[in-house]
């Protein structure tokens, strides 16, 4: 289909899962006609009957249409370039629709929906948290379900919308996670922009060995997720003002304010601009996933009246929001890859040179399992691989673990570069596979992440790959872009890549959407499986993993076959 009639029954998908009822043409015309799609109910009718022979919506009598669980499934991992882009400017919409007026507290506020086992003690826990004032607010709303409740907490992005209702122009940057010490908020340790991605930022961030929110609450130090917007210096002391009314209705959560053009927690501000850190508001819920809850996070997922919020309880904050300014900068990861990139000096029709690595440590206990599962894998289908390559190298500090070096995909682009075409890698992402073909499911740019996205997918157990083997699960994969002219001179040394057991799943044609991901125009898109992805397979296996990627070089005459 088109891709414009794909986007237009995204849209249908996206208002029929918005509205929890029936729903008929003239109504999801109407609502269409408000996104900028001029379409009439015939046109509507239209569309739906696609979407109900795909088992996307079914109709309800003449009432109109509702929207199935596959529908549902279809508008997260459908299609990804209009997901990418969606994540921004759902939250602008939630910002826009935030009304909380901060001296009558009425209006609505954004909430983040989660769902937790229905036990005394995963709430004592969320308490915990609450009364150190590591939340947005102490405000939430419970809805008991059968084996379950949902908790509303509130998200930081009313923040946003409540500086916006001050007459503040205020842009959302990045979703992450700040490092405290002595219950002073220090720096953030990493970051993922709010542009460019599948994923909600901080939703990247909610594995339990990524946060301790816990620790911070009883013994003030450790991680906790955070995010930052930027506003005009003018407007800083509108916006101080404003902290302070939000404060006395129990709005709180603020980590760090600067001045004009300084550093907040390790972030570049450009001058005119001052930076804002505000704590997540899904804190409380990683504590209690820490504590070993299962918990189901959803961010800025709806809008909730801040009159039908409950105080769980008094709180005070523990985290100072004034102390010395630390000058160390958050490194994002392309600026760390094109150092590596440049050093890449591997030549295909020799076989001589260096490449990049990632490595991986496991317990030596686990060492052989290890090798057995990663080999078990490229045998059975040497694609999913980017090499059979590896390299076992000691552990700087832990002599009970071993790293496993595998190479990283990043390499290709190195290759390329040397021979004269400019590759950018693009984006991590996960890729489906699955009999009606490959097609990301997530994307997460390089350029606005500090961490490897394969690292994140590995973390949030997103993978699949002991299932992809078998035709039907989810694997590691990058996806870069050269220049159209470039195409035919890139599958020649593609080739000699593939030759010696570097792996490629596809090269595209010019401008053309590459397993669903978007490619730029006059550009053409190359997918490569992640150098994780045995390693993902380890993991998947029980097996405990440290993956590091994009870490060193390494000559291909030095490592081992598996």
């Amino acid at each position: 289909m088109p891709h414009e009639t794909d986007r237009k029954m995204m849209e249908i998908l996206r208002i029929l899962s918005e509205r929890d009822e029936v729903l008929g043409a003239k109504t999801i015309a109407e609502e269409l006609k408000k996104k900028g799609y001029n379409l009439g109910e015939r046109a509507v009718r239209y569309h739906m009957r696609i979407l109900d022979e795909k088992g996307l919506t079914e109709r309800v009598g003449y009432a109109g249409r509702k929207i199935t669980d596959e529908g549902l499934n279809e508008i997260k991992e459908g299609l990804i370039y209009d997901q990418v882009d969606f994540i921004f400017s759902k939250f602008e919409s939630m910002i826009y629709q935030t009304t909380l007026d901060p001296l009558t507290r009425e209006g609505k506020v954004v909430v983040n929906t989660s769902s937790i086992p229905l036990e005394e003690s995963s709430l004592s826990i969320m308490e915990e948290v609450f009364k150190k004032g590591l939340a947005v607010s102490p405000y939430i709303k419970i809805e008991d379900e059968e084996k379950e409740i949902l908790v509303k907490t509130v998200c930081g992005t009313t923040i946003d919308g409540l500086l916006l209702n001050e007459g503040i122009p205020v842009i959302p940057q990045y979703g992450g996670l700040v490092k405290v010490k002595d219950y002073l908020a220090e720096r953030f340790t990493e970051l993922i922009a709010y542009k460019k991605t599948s994923m909600t930022p901080l939703e990247a961030f909610t594995a339990p060995e990524m946060t301790s929110v816990l620790q911070v609450a009883r013994k003030g130090t450790g991680m906790i997720p955070a995010n930052f917007r930027i506003i005009p210096a003018q407007s800083r002391e509108k916006a101080l003002e404003l902290f302070q009314k939000l404060e006395k209705i129990g709005i709180t959560g603020l980590l760090k304010i600067g001045k004009a053009g300084e550093n907040v927690l390790g972030i570049p501000v450009e001058e005119g601009m001052i930076g804002i850190a505000i704590i997540g508001g899904i804190s409380p819920l990683c504590a209690a996933k820490e504590a070993g809850f299962s918990v189901n996070i959803k961010l800025a997922e709806n809008l909730l009246e801040f009159q039908q919020m409950n105080k769980i309880t008094n709180y005070k904050n523990v985290i100072k929001t004034s102390g010395p300014i630390n000058n160390k900068k958050v490194r994002f990861l392309l600026s760390k890859a094109w150092n590596l990139i440049e050093k890449v000096d591997f030549n295909p029709k020799t076989k001589k040179g260096r490449l990049i690595a990632n490595i991986s440590y496991v317990d030596n206990d686990d060492l052989t399992e290890a090798l057995e599962i990663m080999q078990q894998v490229y045998q059975k289908n040497p694609d999913y691989c980017t090499s059979p390559f590896y390299k076992l190298v000691p552990h700087n500090k832990d002599k009970n673990k071993t790293g496993i070096s595998t190479i990283c995909s990043l390499s290709i682009d190195g290759i390329l570069i040397n021979n004269g075409i400019m590759s950018m890698p693009q984006y991590g992402g996960i890729l489906e596979i699955e009999k009606k073909g490959p097609r990301f499911v997530e994307l997460t740019a390089y350029s606005g992440s500090s961490l490897d996205p394969h690292e994140i997918y590995m973390s949030k157990d997103m993978t699949n790959v002991t299932k992809s083997i078998r035709g039907n699960g989810r694997l590691l994969a990058s996806l870069k872009e050269i220049p159209y002219l470039a195409r035919p001179q890139a599958l020649d040394i593609l080739n000699q890549m593939e030759n010696i057991g570097l792996s490629i799943c596809k090269v595209g044609e010019p401008s053309e959407l590459v397993y669903n991901a978007k490619v730029e125009r006059y550009r053409v898109g190359i997918v490569t499986p992640g150098g994780l992805n045995p390693i993902a397979a380890v993991k998947e296996n029980g097996i405990s993993v440290e993956p590091k990627a994009v870490e060193y070089m390494v000559k291909l005459s030095e490592m081992d076959k598996l």
